[in-house]
């Protein structure tokens, strides 16, 4: 059968163009953007978790640290490019609550009820605790002692070998300040990071900021994350953690759906698998301070029965007077 050439040629373009289309629906998929100030080993075990387990979405994991999160969620507002904030301090949600979903059909029953917030706009992600770490190869090198407590930290000795995460970008460094500003009094706590400054080689912009300088051999002290310095321990880093007679400070860090996401069922389900069965994961891997009601997890080499300091009075509204107070002295 002869088949007019021009037919012929109108056929195979109507089969050209259904294969391109059917070509460019299959290599399209649903993207969602997540904002975190995780830990780049965490940041990494998410991503593989979420990828296995959702191969049909795109998954766009963004590095910040949490002050340039709440920055980006205030200035966006509700239309916020990012889907869901993961791993962020409770005062920084707090802040950034006007443009964030209520959860209402998150079940928080398995949580701790203190660690609950009242708005029901995040969940609890992970209980940070701080300490003092040390690089003791770098002690040994620089002949210098163990310190003990924090007045230690203020001999001329330890001049640029100390790094600390700055207040005003990282919620485990603000969490130092709140602490001591309850234990010594907010003057002598001003006093002291005044005087500690002449010896901090950089205030970092990340919580995790301190312990990659020790890994670096950098510097020789760090004020920092518990459960960052305990996965180099278990990596052979030579690193021991310190807690001071004032305790560890702690902030709580949590998952939020920006309210103009809400309604994507893909947000949703990526959002209660990384706030469900990947945080208690995460506590059962990474950060063992506990979280749930029904689960203490082990961690290698992570310290037991810590003594947590005084957070008391750690208001949104306290923390900016604070920050202020920090940045203008």
């Amino acid at each position: 059968m002869n088949i007019p050439k021009k037919v012929l040629l109108s056929f195979l373009s109507v089969i050209a163009v259904l294969l391109l289309a059917a070509g460019c629906g299959k290599g399209k998929k649903e993207k969602i953007v997540i904002w975190t100030s995780g830990e780049d080993y965490r940041n990494e075990h998410y991503k593989s978790e979420l990828e296995k387990k959702f191969p049909d979405y795109t998954i766009d994991l963004q590095y910040m640290n949490s002050s340039t999160i709440a920055a980006k969620v205030l200035a966006e507002g509700k239309d916020c490019s990012c889907d869901i904030i993961l791993s962020e301090e409770y005062g920084y949600l707090t802040m950034c609550e006007e443009a964030l979903a209520v959860l209402s059909d998150f079940d928080y029953s398995s949580f701790l009820p203190e660690l609950v917030p009242e708005s029901h706009k995040y969940t609890p992600e992970l209980k940070n605790g701080g300490c003092i770490i040390v690089n003791t190869s770098v002690l040994k090198e620089k002949n210098l002692p163990t310190p003990t407590c924090y007045e230690d930290l203020l001999d001329p000795a330890f001049k640029n070998l100390i790094s600390m995460p700055s207040p005003a970008s990282s919620g485990t460094g603000y969490s130092f300040l709140r602490q001591l500003t309850n234990e010594w009094g907010e003057d002598e706590a001003f006093e002291y990071f005044e005087k500690l400054t002449e010896n901090i080689l950089s205030y970092t912009s990340s919580g995790s900021g301190p312990v990659n300088a020790l890994i670096q051999g950098e510097v020789a002290v760090g004020l920092g994350m518990t459960a960052q310095a305990v996965v180099e321990i278990n990596q052979d880093v030579p690193l021991e953690i310190l807690f001071f007679e004032e305790g560890s400070p702690f902030a709580m860090y949590g998952n939020a759906i920006l309210e103009k996401s809400a309604g994507r069922q893909a947000v949703v389900d990526v959002f209660n698998y990384l706030s469900i069965d990947l945080c208690k994961e995460n506590n059962e891997k990474f950060c063992p301070e506990q979280l749930f009601r029904d689960f203490i997890p082990e961690v290698k080499n992570f310290p037991t029965g810590i003594r947590y300091g005084n957070m008391a009075n750690d208001t949104l509204s306290e923390k900016e007077r604070l920050l202020d107070k920090w940045n203008f002295g």
